[in-house]
């Protein structure tokens, strides 16, 4: 068995819960990836082959090309504003906002209109951001949060594998109602879970949830989706269109999803604090509600797989790959298989729009 990595944030935590009490779950993700010495984004390489997990705009450009395309439809749909904010949130190493640009050179019009905001945490990530799109001539500036995006121009907002990385909070059902589940110390004075005093009230389980047996576990996500109703209320107010892509599900359901991954296998959560990333599915239902802010909504929710090919995936493969060697040829095909086939990226990832309902967007809505 390899050697685990040291953890120095793993002492910070235990003496936290030792002095304070048992940690929500929720308060335990944020430190693991947020603290500001420790935590994962701040001080690992998490993406690519040589880092923890690979996002869609790593397996390939034409993942980042299809979306630019959206994006450049949205803003046509919206009425071709000038000035209009470019928005991406978790912008990892800048890849795919470097291949979305590239496509909005095609509109010389849109790439003269705006200006990229990236929303990033990470002064490590924020520099290799700043080394990707150096080149691309585009203003960019960057934010902690979406406290200071622009007020006085139209948004167009992306968000790929955002939404799984904020806090969630846990609740168990004990059998005399649920529990939060909390992060607490063994006798050997490691961590575990153990439930919490805090309770979540029965008015706001679903009624197909009320009978869930005991033992099962109910995640939510509140920090989700007070982003989404913030930024739905920046779209009624001020205009624009958001896309949202991430695996989760579409309807609210009970089910433990938190994960941790390192080195692209999963590890134990509790295992090593700061060094391995932690993620949960996405909740597309709660999500959708946040999204309401009339005359802003969602649109229904679809596969990364449909999604993709119904802006022309394949299309765009054939022309990456016309005049290439077979080898790349082949790689395209792979790429194109991981992105939209439904036993690897295209079903358990989903797509969600989110506009004004009558701006008609690309793939969501009728012509």
């Amino acid at each position: 068995m390899p050697d685990m990595p040291a953890s120095p944030l793993l002492d910070r935590i235990v003496r936290l819960i030792e002095t304070q009490g048992p940690m929500p779950v929720s308060d335990y993700m944020a430190r693991c990836l947020g603290d500001p010495e420790h935590g994962y984004y701040m001080q690992a390489e998490p993406f690519g082959r040589s880092g923890d997990f690979i996002t869609a705009p790593e397996v390939s450009q034409l993942f980042g090309e299809i979306l630019g395309a959206w994006i450049v439809h949205a803003w046509e749909a919206i009425g071709a504003p000038d000035p209009v904010a470019l928005v991406e949130f978790g912008p990892g190493r800048g890849t795919l906002s470097a291949d979305m640009l590239r496509v909005a050179r095609l509109r010389p019009a849109f790439l003269k209109a705006l200006t990229l905001h990236l929303v990033e945490t990470s002064p490590r990530l924020r520099a290799a951001q700043k080394k990707t799109l150096e080149d691309t001539g585009v203003t960019i500036r960057w934010h902690d949060s979406t406290a200071t995006l622009p007020d006085d121009r139209p948004l167009l907002i992306v968000a790929n594998e955002f939404f799984d990385a904020l806090p969630i909070r846990q609740f168990v059902q004990g059998g005399a109602g649920w529990r939060e589940r909390c992060i607490g110390l063994d006798e050997a004075g490691g961590l575990r879970f153990q439930a919490g005093l805090a309770s979540l009230d029965e008015a706001d389980l679903p009624p197909h949830l009320k009978a869930a047996p005991e033992g099962a576990v109910l995640e939510t996500q509140p920090v989700a989706n007070a982003i989404m109703q913030d930024l739905a209320g920046r779209l009624a107010g001020q205009g624009g269109a958001a896309l949202v892509v991430d695996y989760g599900y579409g309807k609210t359901a009970v089910g433990e999803t938190l994960q941790a991954v390192r080195n692209h296998k999963p590890v134990p959560v509790l295992e090593t604090p700061g060094k391995a990333d932690l993620t949960a599915h996405v909740n597309f239902e709660a999500l959708a509600r946040a999204a309401k802010a009339p005359p802003v909504a969602a649109r229904p929710l679809m596969t990364q797989g449909d999604f993709l090919l119904r802006l022309g995936l394949l299309e765009r493969a054939g022309q990456l790959g016309a005049g290439r060697s077979l080898a790349e040829q082949d790689g395209i095909r792979d790429d194109v298989e991981r992105l939209a086939a439904p036993d690897q990226m295209g079903e358990l990832f989903k797509v969600m729009a989110v506009a004004p309902q009558d701006v008609r967007l690309a793939a969501f809505d009728a012509a």
